[in-house]
């Protein structure tokens, strides 16, 4: 069973900006640059037909291109601290965009995400690490100045479990902009 997710890809250029934050935290487990993306929509593990239903319905999402700010280095989980992570600006294009394919996968089927939608990377899943020294490493980054890059498709990524992020597979592309159906499975096997 696919485990399937829909999400922006983060640029190589934006990629290599973020990973120059690696380090310096003890019980962190830093997430490979080329498997950085802001997940859309989490759906879970889910058969071959529900994959193949998911893939084709999303192709009806039609959204303008737009830029995504990721503005603030920070970390998730208050006193236990669970991820570091970068927050994307939630502008009302890129809340939009994920609003409607909440709405598409609960016609689905698909249970409704319990939590409220954050956009941001991940850059490293915390284990152990100590509230003082995760503010440590933030205080130590000081001012995170903005990086902005143009999102022209979405993708709906499969994936495994292992270590370090990924690997995640394109299952399908989906540009955005295109008023006409132009989105492309890229060696989908749904």
């Amino acid at each position: 069973m696919p485990r399937l997710f829909t999400a922006l890809e983060i640029p190589s250029s934006v990629a290599q900006s973020l990973a120059r934050l690696r380090g310096g935290l003890n019980g962190a487990r830093w997430i490979d640059a080329e498997y950085y993306h802001i997940t859309l929509r989490f759906i879970g593990d889910v058969d071959e037909r529900v994959a193949h239903d998911v893939a084709h319905a999303l192709y009806a999402i039609r959204r303008p291109p737009f830029t995504v700010a990721l503005d603030e280095l920070t970390s998730f989980g208050g006193d236990k601290p669970r991820a570091i992570v970068v927050r994307a600006r939630p502008e009302p294009v890129l809340m939009e965009l994920q609003a409607e394919q909440e709405r598409l996968l609960r016609r689905l089927g698909a249970p409704p995400e319990p939590r409220k939608y954050t956009p941001h990377v991940t850059l490293a899943r915390l284990r152990g690490a100590a509230p003082s020294a995760v503010a440590a490493y933030l205080g130590a980054r000081g001012y995170f100045p903005s990086l902005k890059f143009e999102a022209t498709r979405f993708v709906l990524y499969s994936s495994r479990d292992s270590v370090g992020g990924g690997p995640y597979i394109i299952e399908a592309e989906y540009p955005l902009g295109r008023v006409e159906l132009m989105a492309r499975a890229s060696g989908s096997r749904f």
